[in-house]
């Protein structure tokens, strides 16, 4: 280490900072250690010294990138991310698990000397707002400079909140480990996930996907989790964003599994964005919900990304500005993406390496000319409808969860209260997509969008949301969105739909619009979704569409409550709350079915209207 990192160390006045560092030097023996201020030559250093180094190469666009991680790693790696439990501690089946001693020592012994002719990187940041009742400072130490060059996108400069917070803060241990001439991960087979929930830090290796490499992203998220319960608030994967409607901003959250439309959700044209992944939400002084972004960027999947569907995210992605695409097609220094509405070329260079069309992988898979998970890094600051509130914590007034179905729930319903909207959100299924690491189109319980990331038992998760409600004298309305809802294989809604739906939700918190009562929530009345059909589209919705998008399918829904309760019969913790409401539905669905004698009910035979 250089006097100047030296001096930039020592200015900071934390010992546990200079003791954690000199550890991992020792341990890593990196060949150079560089410590990084929030200063704009820090951080121009890291990004020339990606480029420099082959992590990135220039676009032909001003201030365009891209990056390609290794062909076998391209998603979270469920089966290698563990929380290290210490002994007598337990955790939902859902959670993978390693013995404390067991995990330190296996990710020690492989990190010894990982570091070995490379420079390692001392990075601060905050999670969330800083210098607020959202922070979290973090510590990043890796050998990326394309990892740490991602976060000063992603994340708020936090090199003086470590001047303030003591030894309270979350640090990252990363390194890609050794490299394959293309600068990616060469040791897949080691590659390690493992987090450290009592002393608040996280060791990856062997890896550069993002979703496994940047720690204050999905990692620091377990860890917030457990700082959560600790401290009675939610750390959430939430999307925060403004409605707006009559001269009014109404902010939602909103949980939705990767790939089920929570980007373009928290992008819907005319609305603000806070943030499209990560929320901190906190009880106010006031009793109301205050949630706040803990990031400052976006790393969003690019696939399907198009000027009709996507018209903010598209033209942010077409115009010069700092951008890092990861893992798309490139062609004389254009980036390509799958579902871009755009012809795409039959050869370039992407994450395989040099591909032409119908090339084939090692095992005989047909390699695409990019991957599904392609991705792409931008500041929130560069979006035209970033909220004028962004950075700070806004009042909520509705919580969404949304999963990818294709046969049972409809478009938009509100749940009963706030114990009925936990439970909703608790019995959250999605059919996989390619964000995860495993077969796609599989039905998976995925609980508050969260179970990929959750370090406490799930029954006390689901107590803690119960609670947090009940710490609230107003709260947020409880909605859930389904975008995919098909037949004979075709979606029954065009993607621009799901703002109808918002701007329903947003009437409802209002009272702006009756709603039918259904055994499963209350569902809109045709005439108010027909009227903001016109008002928004100009486009005529019909009654046979709401008919076939609102009907309850009664068997199926049975049949999804049979599944859910297996699932938490077999959770220790659970509250009885929850338990009561899977038999409340089952009792409500069965009676509705013997009432009319169907198993798929239309929505114009439930009449009774609740305001």
């Amino acid at each position: 280490m250089d006097s100047k990192s030296r001096e930039k160390l020592k200015a900071l006045n934390n010992p546990q900072v200079i003791k954690i560092v000199e550890k991992y030097v020792k341990l890593c023996k990196p060949a150079k250690v560089t410590v990084l201020t929030d200063s704009d030559e820090d951080i121009g250093y890291l990004r020339q010294g990606a480029l420099r180094e082959g992590e990135e190469a220039e676009l032909a666009m001003e201030g365009h990138t891209i990056h390609f991680d290794g062909y076998d790693d391209q998603a979270r790696d469920k089966e290698h991310t563990c929380v290290m439990l210490p002994k007598g501690k337990g955790m939902s089946k859902a959670i993978s698990a390693v013995d404390k001693e067991t995990g330190l020592k296996e990710v020690l012994g492989l990190m010894d000397g990982i570091m070995r002719g490379k420079e390692m990187l001392v990075c601060f940041f905050s999670l969330g707002p800083r210098d607020s009742e959202f922070t979290i400072p973090a510590l990043q130490i890796t050998d990326s400079l394309y990892v740490a060059h991602s976060e000063t996108i992603l994340y708020r400069p936090g090199y003086d909140e470590f001047k303030r917070c003591g030894d309270k803060f979350f640090h990252f241990i990363h390194s890609a480990g050794e490299l394959t001439e293309r600068q990616t991960s060469k040791n897949i087979d080691k590659r390690r996930v493992y987090m450290d929930l009592e002393d608040e830090r996280v060791f990856t290796i062997n890896n550069q996907y993002a979703g496994n490499s940047v720690g204050l992203k999905k990692l620091a998220l377990r860890l917030g989790i457990s700082k959560a319960h600790r401290e009675d608030w939610l750390c959430e994967h939430m999307l925060v964003m403004g409605a707006k409607r009559k001269g009014r901003t109404t902010y939602f959250t909103g949980a939705f599994p990767s790939g089920c439309g929570k980007t373009s959700t928290a992008m819907i044209p005319g609305q603000s964005i806070v943030g499209d992944d990560i929320a901190y939400l906190r009880a106010g002084k006031d009793g109301r919900c205050y949630a706040a972004n803990v990031e400052q960027g976006i790393f969003g999947i690019i696939q399907d990304v198009n000027p009709v569907d996507d018209p903010l995210i598209n033209q942010t992605l077409t115009s010069p500005r700092e951008v890092i695409f990861s893992n798309v097609l490139i062609k004389e220094g254009r980036p390509y993406w799958l579902g871009m509405k755009k012809e795409l070329p039959d050869s370039g260079m992407n994450h395989w390496g040099s591909w032409k069309k119908g090339q084939k992988d090692d095992s005989g898979k047909e390699i695409l000319p990019c991957h599904k998970n392609a991705r792409y890094t931008i500041r929130l600051q560069e979006l035209d409808n970033i909220d004028p509130d962004w950075d700070s914590g806004v009042p909520i007034s509705g919580i969404i969860y949304g999963g990818r179905d294709s046969e049972t729930n409809p478009p938009v319903i509100e749940t009963f209260s706030w114990p009925h909207g936990v439970f909703n959100g608790a019995a959250l299924e999605s059919e996989t997509t390619a964000q995860t690491i495993g077969k796609e189109g599989q039905l998976k319980h995925d609980p508050m969008a969260n179970i990929d990331f959750l370090v406490i038992p799930l029954g006390v998760y689901i107590n803690n949301h119960l609670k947090f409600g009940e710490r609230l004298d107003k709260e947020p309305k409880i909605f859930a969105t389904n975008y995919f809802l098909k037949e004979n294989g075709k979606f029954m809604n065009e993607k621009v739909d799901k703002k109808v739906w918002l701007m329903w939700m947003e009437g409802r918190v209002h009272d702006e619009f009756e709603a039918i009562e259904t055994p499963i929530g209350l569902i809109p009345k045709y005439e108010d979704i027909k009227q903001l059909f016109k008002e928004i589209f100009k486009r005529e919705y019909t009654k046979e569409d709401y008919e076939k998008q609102f009907s309850i399918r009664v068997e199926k829904l049975l049949a999804r409550l049979d599944r859910i309760e297996a699932i938490y019969k077999a959770e220790k913790d659970v509250p009885e709350l929850f338990h009561e409401h899977i038999e409340q539905q089952r009792q409500r669905l069965s009676a509705a079915q013997k009432e009319h004698g169907k198993s798929v009910i239309s929505p114009f035979l439930f009449q009774i209207e609740k305001t």
